[in-house]
């Protein structure tokens, strides 16, 4: 029998639902503020479909791949034997650390005349493949490998051992990671722009700069909230309700490295160099031609130093409003899988999909309209950041308490702990690991958040996204090259915080003490 939800929890999950779709709000208002004719004519015209398919094809194609590629990497660096294990774990984050629209640049440069659909495909999922590969590998590093070995006893060859036995335990993870990428491109602006692919994205944003047709825009957007719903809900259904937790607190035994022969061994290290070298080597190597090679300008330091602390700054600022807004809802998800708990899941999901530049028009409607002091403030910013990457933070902590069955809060309980401090002292010890890769994680996004900053920023203050795109945008390619290479190393450091703790084979588990671990362990039905 399935818990109720506390009804206090359940009204601060539905209030920041309410709060994350209020730019959707403001796109209802807009798009039917004049009525249905608009709204149809929009509709009916054939680009408006076009993009719409070529949108979900691109979302589809990109997170199918990250997920055909993603799994099998993910498999390498936690079962295999491999050579330089930890480091290719870092590399293979890495490319968290390069925006789209600078890799999308970069091959520009790279490879004249690259640019349409298949150029997008490729630069995307580059891109978004770590969002699978760091779910996955963390899964599976914290599995218990028992179901596996059985299957091998019964004369199961390893590879269906692992798709029947493993594949299905880690199958959240997987489609948590699909999902986010599926987001990320519905969402992207930069890169599609550069590539001259026109999705939604790409179109509403002509919408509104070229022919300031709000109303068309304002439809175009709401298609596109629509299909991030139907992304949502798919996940959701293939999630199923099952819910998968392991009962003990430890980490899990960890079984032998599997021996690969030479053969399987070459093609695995060829997988993880092109993965390298088209995600990261490519658009470092070609950033830096372009700023030893050009002539535009000369490097402003103090400029160039300021921006990075900007960008630092707006960064924490979106990690912390995003955590905060997705502790309920995550805790909601993993725990309480009921229809309206789902609905406020699938609503808190929507502004992930929209394109910064219109979160941030529907930001600016609702600061000047009920809050004209906070227009073009820090505090606004951070609210159109927390809406744009709340998603990230759900995800993570709903995955993390996803691995903490309640029953051990009920354990806690009968040492005569109350229920919060049941919950402090167990759940939050074991979900905090969880937790804070999902902050990182949103940290690294809102460093490379490009429209929404443009629109919100503060005046005068730019951060390094900014900077480059104001650059690029008068062809400025050499001057903008420092603060693209500055750009990936600044969020190289989020993505090594991210990558080291699987690169050294921690778990959840290890995050509480002995102590702590045994009791549980031995309390534990």
């Amino acid at each position: 029998m399935r818990r109720k939800p506390p009804a206090p929890l359940l009204l601060i999950g539905a209030v920041v639902a309410v709060v994350v779709c209020l730019p959707l709000i403001y796109l209802l208002i807009r798009a039917f503020g004049s009525g249905w004719s608009p709204v149809i004519d929009t509709l009916a015209r054939p680009r408006t479909w076009q993009a719409f398919g070529l949108t979900a094809l691109l979302a589809a194609t990109v997170a199918a791949t990250t997920v055909v590629i993603g799994v099998p990497i993910a498999w390498l660096l936690t079962r295999a034997r491999l050579r330089a294990r930890r480091t290719w774990t870092v590399l293979v984050v890495l490319p968290l650390a390069v925006p789209s629209f600078v890799a999308a640049f970069a091959w520009l440069s790279f490879v004249p005349g690259f640019s349409g659909f298949g150029a997008a495909w490729l630069v995307l999922a580059a891109s978004t493949l770590p969002y699978v590969i760091l779910p996955t590998a963390a899964a599976l590093r914290g599995l218990d490998p028992a179901h596996e070995e059985v299957a091998r006893t019964l004369g199961i060859p390893p590879v269906r051992a692992f798709l029947r036995a493993t594949l299905p335990q880690v199958a959240a993870a997987v489609g948590g990671g699909a999902l986010l990428v599926a987001l990320y491109v519905l969402s992207d602006f930069g890169a599609v722009s550069i590539l001259r692919v026109d999705t939604l994205s790409r179109v509403v944003y002509d919408s509104y700069r070229a022919s300031f047709d709000r109303t068309s825009a304002a439809t175009l957007a709401l298609l596109l909230a629509v299909l991030a719903m139907l992304v949502v809900a798919a996940e959701q259904r293939a999630r199923g309700r099952s819910q998968r937790w392991r009962l003990a607190t430890s980490a899990p035994r960890q079984p032998p490295p599997v021996e690969t022969g030479r053969g399987p061994a070459l093609a695995s290290h060829l997988l993880l160099v092109l993965v390298v070298g088209i995600g990261l080597a490519v658009p470092v190597i070609a950033t830096w031609g372009q700023m030893r090679t050009g002539t535009s300008a000369r490097l402003d330091v103090g400029e160039l130093s300021s921006a990075v602390l900007t960008t630092a700054w707006y960064g924490l600022i979106g990690m912390v409003a995003a955590v905060v807004l997705a502790i309920p809802v995550g805790l909601l998800a993993a725990r309480y899988p009921i229809p309206s708990v789902r609905l406020i899941e699938r609503l808190s999901f929507v502004g992930h999909a929209l394109p910064g530049v219109v979160v941030g028009l529907g930001v600016v409607f609702i600061g000047i309209r009920l809050f004209p002091g906070l227009y073009q403030t820090v505090a606004i910013l951070g609210f159109a950041y927390a809406v744009l990457f709340v998603p990230k933070a759900i995800a993570a902590i709903r995955g993390s308490l996803a691995t903490v069955p309640p029953v051990l809060e009920d354990v806690a309980r009968t040492c005569g702990l109350s229920a919060w401090a049941a919950f402090r002292s167990v759940t939050v010890r074991l979900v905090a690991p969880g937790v804070g890769a999902g902050a990182v994680m949103v940290l690294l996004t809102v460093m490379k958040e490009l429209p929404a900053t443009l629109m919100l920023r503060p005046t005068g203050e730019h951060t390094l996204a900014t900077r480059l795109w104001t650059l690029t945008e008068i062809s400025a390619y050499a001057a903008a090259a420092p603060y693209a290479l500055a750009l990936v190393v600044v969020g190289a450091i989020p993505a090594v915080i991210l990558a080291v703790p699987l690169a050294r084979g921690q778990t959840s588990g290890d995050s509480i003490g002995p102590t702590a671990r045994a009791e549980l362990e031995e309390s534990s039905p």
